[in-house]
């Protein structure tokens, strides 16, 4: 488990978390075109995603929670979730994947997002992996900073790709060297 002060640990996530993981992916929904679903999902349908991160692997979901403010059950609140998914689903792209990180509203600002990616690529440090991949809907600033800081390049922009709330936008995809 990997934690920030005394406030935020890292752990695997697991289907307990489903709620609170899809309240939080919702919000970007909704709220933000930085993902590009248009609708909500209900928790029963996030199930297989989640279930397609399991444990160990190449494919992780690592969820944040903060150890100091729990919810009405007693359990930690979560601030955010960073996940390695695969790539492409063709069996020669399994050396690749896509990453991302959703942090709580409330929660940005905060190091959430670095304390994730952190955990995130220690644990498939071990894996056998040669590159992650990261498309960052623009604009989008504060997390073309967190991919800088992770030492991702820009590969390039897919211009217009997506088109939500009335308007298209352009999506910037990074590259991470992972060393195998």
């Amino acid at each position: 488990m990997t934690q920030i002060g005394t406030e935020a640990q890292v752990r695997p996530g697991i289907e307990g978390d489903l709620e609170a993981l899809t309240d939080i992916y919702n919000h970007y929904v909704r709220e933000t075109a930085l993902t590009f679903d248009t609708a909500p999902f209900t928790p029963g349908q996030r199930l297989p995603w989640l279930r397609s991160h399991p444990v160990d692997g190449p494919h992780r979901l690592l969820v944040a929670q903060d150890v100091r403010n729990v919810d009405a059950s007693g359990a930690p609140r979560i601030l955010g979730y960073a996940t390695s998914s695969a790539f492409r689903p063709k069996a020669a792209y399994s050396t690749s994947v896509e990453v991302s990180a959703y942090c709580a509203p409330g929660a940005t600002g905060r190091g959430i997002g670095t304390l994730l990616y952190t955990a995130l690529f220690d644990a498939l440090a071990g894996e056998d992996l040669h590159r992650a991949y990261a498309g960052i809907a623009q604009p989008n600033e504060a997390s073309v900073r967190l991919h800088d800081r992770f030492g991702f390049r820009h590969l390039g922009t897919y211009a217009e790709v997506g088109r939500k709330f009335g308007r298209y936008w352009d999506v910037a995809w990074y590259e991470k060297h992972l060393g195998s």
